[in-house]
């Protein structure tokens, strides 16, 4: 078996964004382009993985890391120039190569495959992947021969009259003889208006040779988007929000409305789970079967089981466990890690804290750095006070314990296996397991005291008043 390559063009400054974010790390989906693209071309089956870098060289290893090697193009001298600056770590490779632009997010693996499979059935020397568009204005046109093979590339600026009304266009995506191409990129000159060095003057480099060039039109032409601006950054936006959603519907997710639910491209989504309108699924957030999510709920990174309930609420770094309801308008922050069959009701914020199974937060509560056992009952508004302004202490709440309404749980503190806290206290020391603990000062009836207190109200005003 051949074996496979990527050459990954990620040099350019991608000044039309007006962006001080390098252009290939705009997010599509929730994702850098760059990083679509090489995950696309590993599912692909490519084993090696070469990016070129030049603008913000430090951002894009920094974000890609360990999964590829680099090379740097210190001057932007055209896309032949990008991809001879892997010739050091390739140029001595047999096998396949394709050479892709990190800004074109929307390109599949499946393309890919079937760009690499008919270039290696045909033995050609380079293959490029083309689309059909009905309006081809500002893209360079693909020109086969009687045979179906490539001839030419012509530039739009270029193109006579026949050749500018062809349709079909080179996306910028190649598979090449890697040892052929190498060869070919020696030959390249910058003898042009732009005195670039151009990677589509290979393929009249290899006709001229008698070297087989052919194409692959890929079916969707959406595939061909290369973002330069954030008009085409919403483009892909758009078409890849749309792929998402109809890849998880046929997987057996019902969506209610699609139009007004944002999944993000590393989102997992189990089976018979219903997503209503306003859902934002972010991250590498994984949901279970048979959950019902939304409406208006955000999630990012966090893992939801199965058979959950999560409505109007806000989710960060949490875990929630089989048969559990979240909300409405509760928010759970990093480390919020709840059981099975536990119930978190509304405006209740839970904070590194595990709550065990079966236990309720049900209203108006604050959990942070907590541990809360099994079958525990928290009332509206209590609060554990985790944080005395410099530093953070844990709260333990052990099995079976009640904690009443406006109880203020002063950590570090423990409250025992089936102890009973009163409503109204503020509990300093620990509560003994089945111990009942009241923390509140007595209360003092005043005999028509209130009477007098309005009495004297009454007479500062009018005395104000003359």
């Amino acid at each position: 078996m051949l074996k496979k390559m990527a050459i990954v063009l990620a040099a350019g400054q991608g000044k039309r964004m007006k962006s001080k974010l390098y252009k290939v790390l705009h997010p599509v989906c929730g994702k850098p382009m760059v990083g679509h693209v090489l995950d696309t071309v590993k599912r692909a089956g490519v084993t090696r993985n070469v990016v070129v870098v030049g603008h913000g060289a430090e951002a894009v290893q920094s974000y890609l890391g360990a999964s590829a090697e680099y090379v740097l193009q210190e001057q932007q001298l055209g896309t032949g120039h990008a991809v001879k600056q892997a010739k050091d770590l390739l140029g001595s490779e047999e096998g396949t190569t394709i050479v892709i632009c990190g800004d074109t997010p929307l390109v599949t693996s499946e393309t890919l495959e079937g760009l690499m499979q008919l270039h290696e059935s045909r033995g050609a020397a380079a293959t490029v992947l083309t689309a059909h568009m009905d309006n081809p204005a500002g893209y360079g046109r693909v020109i086969r021969g009687e045979d179906g093979s490539v001839t030419k590339i012509v530039e739009q600026k270029d193109c006579n009259d026949a050749e500018n009304a062809v349709q079909e266009i080179n996306t910028g995506t190649y598979c090449f003889d890697n040892a052929k191409l190498f060869e070919a990129l020696d030959k390249v000159t910058n003898n042009n208006a732009q005195q670039e060095y151009y990677l589509t003057d290979v393929v009249g480099i290899f006709r001229e040779a008698g070297e087989t060039v052919e194409a692959f039109m890929t079916y969707d032409a959406a595939e061909s988007i290369g973002v330069n601006d954030r008009v085409a950054l919403s483009e892909a936006e758009g078409f890849m929000r749309e792929r998402l959603a109809r890849k998880h519907m046929l997987n057996g997710v019902t969506i209610i409305d699609p139009s007004s639910t944002y999944i993000g491209a590393d989102v997992e989504i189990g089976a018979d789970t219903v997503l209503y309108p306003g859902t934002m699924l972010k991250g590498n957030t994984k949901i279970g079967e048979q959950s019902i999510i939304g409406p208006n709920t955000d999630i990012e990174n966090s893992v939801i089981g199965d058979n959950v309930t999560v409505k109007q609420s806000v989710l960060v770094d949490a875990e929630v466990g089989n048969e559990t309801s979240v909300g409405p308008f509760a928010y759970l922050r990093p480390g919020a890690k709840l059981g099975e069959q536990v119930k978190v009701g509304d405006f209740v914020e839970i904070k590194n804290a595990t709550i065990d199974n079966g236990s309720k937060v049900s209203h108006l509560s604050y959990v942070g750095d907590a541990k809360v056992g099994k079958n525990v009952n928290i009332g509206c508004g209590a609060i554990t006070v985790n944080y005395d302004g410099y530093n953070k202490a844990v709260t333990e709440i052990e099995d079976d314990a009640f904690v009443g309404s406006n109880v203020n749980l002063i950590a570090p503190v423990k409250v025992g296996k089936g102890a009973y806290v009163v409503a109204g206290s503020t509990i300093t020391h620990a509560v003994p397991e089945n111990d009942l603990a009241i923390a509140r000062s007595r209360q003092e009836n005043k005999p028509g005291y209130a009477e007098k207190i309005r009495g004297r109200a009454i007479a500062k005003k009018n005395n104000a008043k003359s």
